[in-house]
């Protein structure tokens, strides 16, 4: 995908009126399936935005850069953010309508299949977060001096006109402008800030193709470090309340960064890091380069998780959220792995011991890792028992081949995504084995799978 946005040459053509469609608004995921929107394919955004403290009010222009797959008389965006105060396509005012948490776009003329476009949208307010029993709170969420955004799976939409999906993804460009006693954060490489009076700008350039729910922001009073890693610069941030912690969190970040690059192949990126904010979500997130945790400082293991969702989940993401487990199961696997490295002993094998030596009745065992069901997409089967299936499949095809599988599958996946069916084909092109009852027992089948049975 592209870099930057570039200047891009429309071609609208006429379009009958029998010819040209309204782009569907859900792209068919089982689980959401009114996430994403059809119709085009998203190249870039370019997110410009503006924080007030006084009344957490943001400002912003997103202009999206895509290419149509069919003509188009409309098309949609996921948005549920504040009050919108113009549309655009192509730098001419644009018909729009929410209904829900769909945008409903309609340029001045209708778009031709293959025309690439833009479209820029423009709002004013507070966005939010969302609030889920199962998933906690996700999305931009307030913190005590700024913001942070946390977006899996669908919070992307609450600060972002998107297309909201895993299956599209984008390069990204962010300038956020916020009082210079502030700092902004956001995926990819900084570019120089620039202040003007009280106001400071920070732009931010993410090349590579990032699904929307790793797009993130992060402004608060940060104090940073930095560091390299082979070419890779490391970027570390901690809210005030965590300053005596940055070197620890950033030192445990370059170790873990080094052993993923001896495990896993290149890091996918040209930066990495991570930032710890100060609300208290008990969990952390993988957002592309630099992982966010909430509220606490991360033990080694929490680091290795996060960064290996750099390799498993942001370079190879999932094209259907069913197949999550692809992103924490080997985050999981990634720990025991971690953990072995650090003692010098099979420790996986051990830790895959104590979880199986769990009853039938273990929430491990409570739904099947490759089809857990919307409500179970972050429950135990798909870490624990994801992780499980990792460990079978490694003994069953040796420690050389299970490093080729998963350094293969970074490399030929890496920048797009995967599916389970596809790393399944995987294991068996390079083990040469007859893998399919393997995932089978362990990825579909309800209950604690029986010794013998795989």
């Amino acid at each position: 995908m592209a870099a930057a946005a570039l200047a891009a040459t429309v071609t609208v053509g006429a379009v009958s009126a029998a010819a040209d469609v309204a782009g569907s608004s859900g792209v068919g995921d089982s689980y959401f399936p009114e996430s994403g929107n059809g119709g085009y394919n998203a190249t870039h955004y370019d997110v410009v935005l503006r924080f007030t403290p006084k009344g957490h009010q943001v400002t912003a222009t997103v202009t999206m850069t895509a290419k149509a797959t069919e003509a188009l008389r409309s098309f949609n965006l996921d948005f549920r953010g504040p009050q919108i105060t113009s549309v655009t396509v192509d730098g001419k005012r644009a018909g729009h309508t929410r209904d829900g948490d769909e945008l409903i776009v309609t340029p001045a003329a209708p778009l031709a299949e293959g025309a690439e476009f833009k479209a820029a949208v423009s709002y004013a307010g507070t966005p939010g977060a969302q609030q889920n029993g199962t998933l906690g709170t996700y999305g931009w969420v307030k913190t005590r001096d700024g913001a942070v955004v946390l977006a899996e799976p669908d919070g992307a939409a609450n600060w972002l006109p998107v297309n909201d999906h895993p299956v599209d993804k984008a390069a990204y460009d962010f300038t956020i402008t916020v009082p210079k006693r502030l700092k902004a954060l956001a995926n990819g490489e900084p570019l120089a800030p620039v202040t003007r009076g009280n106001q400071t700008t920070y732009r931010w350039h993410q090349s590579e193709p990032m699904a929307s729910y790793l797009a993130s922001v992060a402004i608060g009073r940060f104090e940073m470090t930095y560091g390299k890693v082979g070419g890779i610069t490391v970027i570390t941030a901690v809210d005030p309340k965590f300053k005596k912690d940055l070197t620890k969190v950033h030192r445990r970040t370059v170790r873990a960064l080094r052993w993923g690059r001896r495990t896993f192949g290149p890091y996918p990126f040209k930066t990495s890091g991570g930032i710890v904010d100060d609300p208290r979500l008990d969990y952390a997130l993988e957002t592309q380069d630099r992982p966010v945790y909430g509220g606490f400082v991360p033990s080694e293991d929490f680091i290795v998780h996060e960064l290996a969702h750099q390799w498993f989940g942001n370079s190879v993401t999932v094209r259907r959220w069913k197949d999550i487990w692809l992103n924490e199961g080997f985050a999981t696997y990634a720990e025991w792995m971690w953990r072995e490295h650090r003692s010098k002993r099979d420790g996986t094998a051990k830790t895959f011991k104590s979880y199986y030596r769990q009853p039938p009745g273990s929430p491990i065992f409570a739904s099947p890792p490759g089809a857990p069901g919307r409500e179970q997409m972050f429950g135990f089967p798909v870490y624990v028992r994801g992780a499980m299936t990792l460990h079978v499949l490694r003994k069953r095809v040796g420690e050389e081949k299970f490093s080729r599988i998963l350094k293969t599958w970074t490399a030929e996946q890496g920048g797009g995504h995967g599916t389970t069916e596809q790393f399944i084909a995987l294991s068996e092109r390079i083990s040469g084995k007859e893998l399919d009852r393997l995932f089978d027992v362990w990825l579909y089948r309800k209950g604690k799978p029986k010794r013998g049975s795989w």
